[in-house]
C-alpha cells in the first residue's frame, strides 16, 4: 500500500526547538513508515508555508491544489493523507473557517476528478491543531487560535460530506505551547500512532 502524506511544514517536520527539519523517525510520516513495516511505502510531501486557499508572497507557488496532481501522477497513491489548513489561519489572509473548509473541498474534489472512473484513493483529513498566538507567531497567526477550534468543525463537515476519514487534530495533538505552530516530537509520535490503525483498516476495505 502506497500512502501520499501531503501536507505543510508539520508534515514536512520543521522543529518547534530550531527550526530545523526533524530527523525521519521523529516525525510523524517517518514513524508512521516504521509502525506499519514492510509492504507499505510512505511518500512524504509536506512543503512549509503551504496552504489550501494562498499562495504565500516571496515563497513561490505553495498552494496545495497545484502541487497536489504531480504526486498522484508520479506515484500509484492508495491513501491521501491531508493535513493542511495552519497556515490558511494567518492573520494577513484575513480568511474565515468557512473559506478554508471550502478550499478543502475543492481539493477533495480535485482528487476525485483526477481519478474520474478509476478506482479514488482513501483519503483520510487531519485538521489542523490548535494555535497559540505566543512568540514570533503571535502577530502572524493574530485570532487564529479560536479560528482553528472552527476549522476543525468545518473540515469534519467537509470529509462527512465527501466520505473521508476524519481525525480530529485539534483535540488529539497539541503543538509546542513556547513557539505556538509546530508539533514536538511527542505530538509527531502520537499523530502517527493515531493513524495507524485508519490505514490498517483501509487496507482490509
Amino acid at each position: 500500500m502506497n500512502i501520499l502524506c501531503f501536507g505543510d511544514s508539520n508534515t514536512f517536520g520543521t522543529s518547534p526547538v530550531d527550526g530545523k527539519r526533524l530527523p525521519a523517525h521523529e516525525r510523524w510520516p517517518g514513524i508512521l513508515a516504521e509502525l506499519l513495516g514492510t509492504g507499505h511505502l510512505v511518500i512524504e510531501a509536506g512543503q512549509p508555508n503551504r496552504t489550501l486557499v494562498n499562495n504565500p508572497p516571496f515563497s513561490g507557488d505553495k498552494s496545495g491544489v497545484n502541487y497536489l496532481k504531480p504526486y498522484l501522477e508520479a506515484h500509484t497513491v492508495d491513501v491521501v493523507i491531508i493535513q493542511l489548513g495552519t497556515n490558511d489561519l494567518k492573520a494577513r489572509f484575513a480568511l474565515c473557517a468557512i473559506d478554508i473548509g471550502k478550499a478543502l473541498e475543492e481539493l477533495i474534489l480535485a482528487i476525485k476528478a483526477f481519478y474520474h472512473c478509476k478506482t479514488i484513493s482513501k483519503i483520510i483529513i487531519i485538521s489542523p491543531p490548535k494555535v497559540h498566538e505566543v512568540g514570533s507567531y503571535k502577530s502572524i497567526y493574530a485570532g487564529a487560535g479560536k479560528k482553528a477550534e472552527q476549522l476543525s468543525i468545518e473540515f469534519k463537515a467537509a470529509a462527512e460530506r465527501h466520505t473521508c476519514v476524519f481525525l480530529d487534530c485539534y483535540l488529539l495533538i497539541k503543538p509546542c505551547k513556547k513557539e505556538g505552530i509546530h508539533l514536538p516530537v511527542s505530538a509527531h509520535r502520537e499523530l502517527a500512532n493515531r493513524l495507524t490503525p485508519i490505514i490498517i483498516k483501509a487496507a482490509v476495505y
